[in-house]
């Protein structure tokens, strides 16, 4: 017998990648279930092979289930999550509602997969894990080896985010933007504050009293909380017209000397991790080559001469998998290859 698992926010972006990379990847399931809000019940969801008939998130019996993977927002987080793992059900959260609450671990498998040995030890844990933020993500999975390495002091990072990380609302905005450009539609901005379509927007999320936006602050604050909390970071995060795959420009200072090379050896080694770094025309991976992939691509490692022990890379991956739904799966093969977790009695 396998694990049931729920999939809540199935007929989400994210939700439709979930079952995708269950099927995919040959998770152990007896039975996957697609939940979703009532407007899409009864509506039906490919699983692999088969259909799901989606199901009402608001009448669901989570007893007896395994897992619930949830990609439907904070404010759904924040309602369901701890009545789902009330009942004993490892809720994998993707909203930032529970990101930052001292007690909700916040787990990328290759970079912290350790504090879930504490968490799943703990007699009072919410039964909550939370995904970081889909630039989070890529981020940390490349700066683990170097912060191993060399250990690093300030992290300065400009995101070129594409426009599924905004939804599908961020999808059909591009593509009817570009569209309407060739006929002479005027674009009209909705899910953006400015036009998406052949132009780049420095602003994700909201603005904070500080002038950084929501999206750059939670860059900061997720590093620290799964990486090292002694990292300094500043983050620019810009959406661009690019449909899937966040790319990063990422500069990297370091308490101790490391060399490029070194540098590109242990990304090399690191899991999760693809180097692609020739120096020349096309040595490079770009969101086009990451889409639809599990690994998180670095390419343009060089040493940066202004600052001692200073390096520079670019950093590429598909923000729906492992900035999203690949990252919540494999927290669960993480929990099931650690025995932190029994199947529930059928």
């Amino acid at each position: 017998m396998g694990y049931r698992v729920a999939v809540v926010g199935a007929t989400g972006n994210v939700g439709r990648e979930m079952l995708n990379i269950l099927a995919e990847r040959k998770f152990p399931a007896s039975e996957v279930i697609a939940l979703a809000s009532a407007r899409s019940q009864g509506q039906e969801i490919s699983f692999g092979d088969k259909r799901l008939k989606v199901q009402n998130l608001e009448h669901f019996d989570f007893k007896g289930v395994d897992f619930a993977l949830m990609s439907a927002g904070s404010a759904i987080a924040k309602e369901y999550g701890e009545k789902i793992g009330a009942t004993g059900c490892i809720v994998v959260d993707n909203s930032s509602f529970w990101r930052y609450h001292a007690d909700v671990p916040l787990v990328v498998p290759e970079v912290n997969a350790h504090v879930l040995d504490a968490y799943m030890a703990r007699n009072d844990r919410k039964n909550i894990i939370a995904n970081p933020n889909c630039s989070t993500a890529q981020l940390v999975v490349a700066l683990k080896p170097l912060h191993d390495l060399a250990t690093i002091k300030r992290v300065v990072v400009a995101t070129y985010q594409s426009v599924s990380g905004a939804g599908k609302e961020g999808v059909d905005e591009l593509w009817d933007q570009t569209k309407g450009v060739f006929v002479n539609d005027k674009p009209e901005p909705r899910k953006f504050s400015k036009q998406i379509a052949f132009n780049v927007i420095p602003h994700i999320d909201v603005f904070m009293e500080d002038g950084y936006t929501k999206e750059e602050w939670k860059m900061v604050a997720e590093t620290k909380k799964i990486l090292d909390p002694k990292i300094k970071l500043t983050a620019t995060c810009v959406r661009v017209p690019v449909f899937v795959g966040h790319s990063e420009a990422v500069n990297l200072e370091f308490a101790n000397p490391i060399s490029a090379d070194e540098a590109r050896e242990a990304l090399r080694e690191a899991p999760g991790i693809s180097v692609i770094d020739k120096r020349e025309a096309g040595g490079y991976s770009t969101p086009v080559e990451a889409a639809g992939e599990y690994d998180t691509y670095v390419s343009r490692i060089r040493e940066d001469v202004t600052v001692e022990n200073g390096l520079s890379l670019w950093v590429v991956s598909d923000n729906l998998r492992k900035g999203a739904a690949l990252n919540t799966v494999q927290i669960l093969e993480t929990l099931i290859e650690r025995k932190l977790v029994e199947k529930k009695a059928a």
